[in-house]
């Protein structure tokens, strides 16, 4: 099931506005660029773009995670926004809990009284783990990989990796993304454009990485524009 970033652009409706931000320039499409000590230490075979930028952030250790725990925090001018979650993949067990509530679900099961948490689930699971869905949706979307665009908040020059999702599947389809990235494929920028739309309907950045058990997690996410941070707490990833 595609992942997207809906609940936030529900959250917060400036997101859905367009941003004035300098578009990326686009230049031929060549073969990728790869660091080598960072890339595939362990002789995994890594046929595309998508599964490098999964590998570097750790895809070789999900299969041991039996449960993550996160925060997901949005802080715009002077409010914040939040709630926490537990998912034990294994179980396809998700609980939300909130100031006010503490709902389980399994998503094997998503019915008219838990598709709406499951929206916020993907959403905030989506920020979080956006470069293994780059592996898990990969039947969901097609790709285009650029060796050079310059990344629209940096103006660096970077690779870029287009993933654009089909009309079919998920919450919310149709949409696309571009990943802005470097010879270690850590995501540094990425821009979201709702329904494939020429402009974007956010930009932010992706900073602040840390390791949990062999698992790369951008903690922070700040917008080209205005006072509006996403961000996460309370990680825990649990293995066997």
């Amino acid at each position: 099931m595609k992942n997207s970033i809906l609940v936030a652009l529900a959250f917060l409706l400036c997101i859905a506005c367009k941003t004035e931000t300098k578009k990326p320039e686009p230049y031929e499409e060549d073969i990728e660029i790869r660091d080598p000590k960072n890339i595939n230490q362990n002789k995994t075979k890594i046929r595309t773009t998508a599964e490098a930028i999964a590998y570097a952030n750790g895809l070789k250790h999900w299969d041991n995670v039996t449960e993550i725990k996160f925060t997901f925090n949005v802080d715009k001018d002077s409010t914040h926004f939040e709630r926490s979650w537990s998912w034990k993949p294994k179980q396809n067990k998700v609980t939300k809990i909130t100031e006010n509530d503490t709902i389980t679900y399994n998503r094997t099961k998503v019915d008219s009284i838990s598709l709406k948490t499951d929206q916020q689930f993907v959403n905030d699971k989506y920020w979080l783990l956006a470069p293994f869905n780059l592996v898990w949706d990969s039947q969901s979307f097609a790709t285009k990989h650029y060796v050079k665009s310059i990344a629209p908040m940096s103006g660096k020059e970077m690779q870029k990796l287009t993933i654009i999702y089909n009309n079919q599947d998920g919450y919310t389809p149709g949409d696309a993304y571009d990943f802005y990235f470097e010879g270690d494929f850590m995501i540094k920028e990425w821009v979201f454009r709702r329904k494939n739309a020429d402009d974007p309907s956010l930009v932010t950045s992706w900073e602040d990485y840390q390791e949990y058990n062999g698992i790369k997690i951008a903690k922070t996410h700040k917008k080209d524009i205005g006072d509006w941070t996403l961000y996460f707490d309370d990680i825990e990833v649990i293995t066997q």
